[in-house]
């Protein structure tokens, strides 16, 4: 039986100059928080604040979100919020930001709460919006957060927890291209490749249906026939547009359809090797879209859209577009301590089986063919 779906928050704006919408905002007091000093520097936090005191906002910074957002920075920003009493939290930056702003709102707003396991199955995920609502302002084009139901949130020995619910849907979402003009080629390259990964694993899901299979595959396209474009040419706002757009439209699609097993192996080797999420997604992809043909009905889909790129293999594009991004084609690249990694494997097997993302993959993986993945990935056996 087909769950029910929910395209965003209660406002989605996209398109060039659309960050000045909150020049007409109502809210008396907001918390922004913000990553480091790059926003600060390229201005974009600048035009939030002016905005937002056009608007006749009080406004509260709230700085120093890090990659991977752990336990500790939600419940630093939760308790801040909780001193300034906001009525909108807006996150500004990457998915580390959104998802740390996500997770500061959840305890802010709930401060009976105290350990990230109490908003973890099977407990009952607590009611939002009772104190604040949330606007997220993407500065890459690649998690979605802001049309997205999950975060994904390091505990203290650093494994990475990822937790969904649609009361975490960002209210407002505001897609401007302006503010990822500044996003250096390779941020560029790795969060574009994770949004692909979102279209891509969205289109074979489990849960795909008639609405996400057209989302999942127009971002898809618009992001293999940009992404080389914004890589080689930083400020082409056409082409930027396009893919903070297409990010936006998979995350569409992911959040109401789930993802698959290069989620599940992406979050589980970032919490051992602590490599940036969409590198891993990018080198993994082509290993799973390859295994993923084992299934008649997602091999038919991979086809069909390989041909609608005039192309007869998927995993030939994917491999293409990483060379062009100067992505490795292996993690050993990247992870060169071979005998580490093989010590690792039985533990990253069974986080990434356990990792929600895996039951929505075509093909749910045994013991030994995760294993085996993991081994495959790592030596470059495609």
């Amino acid at each position: 039986m087909m769950r029910p779906m929910k395209l965003a928050g209660s406002e989605l704006l996209f398109g060039a100059g659309c960050l000045e919408h909150m020049k007409s905002f109502k809210y008396k007091k907001v918390s922004i928080v913000i990553g480091g000093n790059s926003i600060i520097k390229n201005g974009g936090l600048g035009k939030v604040e002016n905005y937002l005191k056009e608007s006749g906002a009080k406004i509260q910074i709230i700085s120093g979100v890090e990659p991977d957002p752990s336990f500790r920075t939600v419940i630093a920003g939760a308790e801040k919020m909780k001193e300034f009493q906001p009525d909108l939290i807006v996150a500004l930056g990457g998915g580390s930001v959104m998802d740390a702003a996500k997770g500061m709102w959840i305890y802010y707003e709930n401060p009976d709460l105290k350990e990230l396991s109490d908003i973890c199955p099977p407990n009952t995920f607590p009611k939002l919006r009772k104190k604040a609502v949330l606007c997220c302002i993407p500065t890459t084009s690649g998690t979605a957060s802001e049309v997205s139901r999950s975060i994904v949130i390091s505990d203290d020995s650093g494994m990475k927890h990822g937790i969904g619910n649609m009361e975490m849907m960002p209210d407002i979402a505001i897609c401007d291209p302006e503010l990822t003009l500044s996003m250096p080629a390779h941020i560029t390259a790795e969060t574009g490749m994770d949004a692909l990964t979102h279209a891509l694993e969205a289109m074979v899901s489990k849960r795909a249906n008639y609405l996400s299979d057209i989302l999942a595959r127009a971002s898809a396209k618009d992001i293999i026939q940009n992404i080389g474009i914004v890589y080689q040419q930083g400020g082409n706002i056409e082409a930027r547009e396009k893919m903070l757009n297409a990010s936006m439209v998979a995350g569409l699609a992911f959040t109401n359809v789930s993802l698959g097993i290069v989620h599940s192996m992406a979050h589980t080797l970032g919490g051992h090797f602590h490599l940036a999420h969409g590198l891993l997604d990018a080198i993994i992809l082509p290993y799973i879209v390859k295994y993923n043909m084992q299934d008649e009905e997602a091999k038919s889909r991979y086809k069909s859209f390989s041909e609608e790129l005039g192309s007869d293999s998927l995993v030939e594009v994917i491999r293409n577009k990483n060379r062009e991004l100067k992505i490795a084609g292996s993690l050993k690249e990247l992870i060169p301590d071979a005998t580490e990694y093989e010590k690792q494997l039985e533990k990253m097997t069974e986080e990434a089986l356990l990792d929600g993302c895996t039951k929505t993959n075509p093909i749910i993986p045994n013991r030994e063919e995760m294993k085996e993945l993991f081994r495959k990935v790592y030596k470059g056996d495609l």
